[in-house]
Formats: C-alpha cells, sequence, structure tokens
C-alpha cells in the first residue's frame, strides 16, 4: 500500500478544500470496507484520504413526514436497522443493510460508501433507487442533488465532479399501503457479492387488489444498477394477479443485459432476474398490506 496522508476533518467546507486541493489524488473514506481493500490491492493509490466519520452532516439519520429519511454518507448500516422507527418505516432498506458483509462490517459500512463505490452489485443501490432517495451532494461550487437513478455512470463510476463529496441521502416519506422488498441471490460457500439482486416498491389501492404506482431496480446484471422503468410502470392501474407480476417480470429480464463471469452464466442471471422480481413484488405486496415479512436482521433474532 502506498503511503498517503490521513485527514479527518470536522465540517463539509474543509473536507471540500482537502479535497478539491488534491483532486483525483483524494480518496474520501465514509466506511472504509470497501476503500482499505482497494488501497491494498492498488486499484487507488491516493495522495490523500479524507475520512468523514467526524463531519456532523455526514452522520445525520433523522426522519420527520415532511422531510422524509436522512441518512448521512457516514452512518453505519448498524445504526439504520438498528433504528426502530426507519425499520418500521422502510423495511426494504433493512432488507439491505442487514446483509452487507457481516456484522463486523456493517459497524463500518454505509449506504453513502456502497452507493459512491458504484459497483453494479451493489446491494443498497436498487432499494434507494425504489425508494426515490436523492443524493445531496456539496463540491466547490457549492450544492446540487441528484436522483440516485442517475448517479452510477458505469462500473466504480459516478457523477460526482472533482472535489465533490456525497453528504447525504434523502428519501421520501412514505405513503400509505406502501411496501417495498429486496432479495439477493448468491453463491454463499464462494463469495458474499450478489449473482442478481432485485428491489421492489409498491404502493396499492383499492383496499389492497390495485397496484397505484410500482417501482423495480436490478443490481448485477449490467455495467449499473438499473432502474427498471418499463417494469414498474407496466403494473400501475393493473389489478394484483400472478398475470401482472408474470408480465413485470418478463418486462424486467428485457432490460437486463448481464454477462458470464465465475459467479454464473447470463442465461442463469436472466432467469434470476425474473424469480427475483416475482419474489420482492410478492413480499412489498405483503408489505403494503400490513403483513409481516422477515429481513436477514430479523431472522438473525429468531
Amino acid at each position: 500500500m502506498k503511503d498517503f496522508e490521513y485527514c479527518a476533518p470536522k465540517t463539509l467546507r474543509e473536507a471540500v478544500a482537502l479535497k478539491a486541493e488534491k483532486g483525483e489524488a483524494a480518496r474520501v473514506l465514509a466506511g472504509g470496507t470497501d476503500l482499505i481493500v482497494q488501497l491494498r490491492g492498488k486499484r487507488f493509490t491516493p495522495d490523500r484520504v479524507i475520512d468523514i466519520k467526524n463531519i456532523a452532516d455526514a452522520n445525520e439519520l433523522s426522519y420527520s413526514p415532511r422531510k422524509g429519511l436522512i441518512i448521512g454518507a457516514g452512518v453505519p448500516c448498524w445504526r439504520v436497522y438498528n433504528d426502530a422507527k426507519i425499520a418500521e418505516l422502510y423495511p426494504g432498506l433493512i432488507d439491505s443493510a442487514a446483509i452487507i458483509g457481516g456484522i463486523q462490517v456493517q459497524g463500518r459500512a454505509t449506504f453513502g460508501g456502497n452507493l459512491c463505490n458504484s459497483s453494479p452489485s451493489a446491494d443498497t443501490i436498487p432499494s434507494l433507487m425504489t425508494h426515490s432517495a436523492v443524493c445531496n451532494l456539496i463540491g466547490p461550487n457549492g450544492k446540487r442533488k441528484v436522483p440516485v437513478v442517475d448517479f452510477c455512470t458505469g462500473p466504480g463510476r459516478n457523477v460526482l465532479e472533482p472535489g465533490e463529496i456525497l453528504v447525504s441521502l434523502q428519501i421520501p416519506g412514505v405513503k400509505k399501503n406502501t411496501g417495498a422488498h429486496y432479495q439477493r441471490f448468491i453463491p454463499r460457500n464462494e463469495m458474499d457479492i450478489a449473482v442478481v439482486g432485485v428491489s421492489s416498491q409498491v404502493v396499492l389501492a383499492n383496499r389492497g387488489k390495485e397496484f397505484k404506482e410500482a417501482r423495480i431496480a436490478l443490481a448485477a446484471v449490467g455495467p449499473t444498477p438499473i432502474f427498471a422503468t418499463a417494469a414498474g410502470e407496466a403494473l400501475a392501474g393493473q389489478a394484483v394477479s400472478d398475470e401482472a407480476i408474470a408480465a413485470a417480470a418478463v418486462a424486467a429480464q428485457n432490460v437486463a443485459t448481464p454477462i458470464s463471469d465465475m459467479r454464473g452464466p447470463a442465461e442463469f442471471r436472466t432467469h434470476l432476474v425474473g424469480v427475483l422480481v416475482k419474489r420482492t413484488l410478492a413480499g412489498a405486496i405483503a408489505r403494503a398490506r400490513g403483513k409481516f415479512v422477515a429481513n436477514a436482521v430479523q431472522e438473525a433474532a429468531g
């Protein structure tokens, strides 16, 4: 590992200045669970690492009906899923937060870091997409907002400009009769990386018998996480039925562009998209109807 300067600023202004000064030679550390591995593997050889864990704005975790949910870029996963109110309102996010690595990793890993790492197989990004999350960014040119669906541009690449930092993620308040669910398929004996991941969110109407809205997003089947717009739109206004769900699954498969690699052949991954869309829609529908669907944390607790 190359020697680098470690900085732990206490304000956003200081962090932006430190990053802007070094440009591409500076990397931001939110949790470090990806970055430290990448430094050791010499994927990145920065002159400066900027730890944002001491910045108040990056550590905000709050909810209000008006502002919705705010998750600071430095907030570790365990804080999110241990917050009873957030777990109740956003179980689809908890599905993602609870399966990132083991308990030690969850003590450091963050939604913000997972997003900025911009891996096509990231577990949190599809859930952020289906929950309409927006990135709060700050840089030398000021603040701006970018929807998560527009954030990733390629494997390990995103829209962050030179000197720019992700401060937090903002997620709208939950509508009535809303449910969300995330699942992934992994070869657990080999690695903890998704072969395919799917997040679905639905808003039901007509006493839970009709889809008012739906959003579906996919992981590990393209160069970036995929927001399957057509799959969600195909459900809007339809009666909740196996036929409607099957049509949405096919629409999601049509936008998947998986490759064959050590985790599985492309054909298998396309098949899994259909399977997981059906399963996550079933889980989202159940939650929207007020039924209990366990996540990884609840299963571990018995």
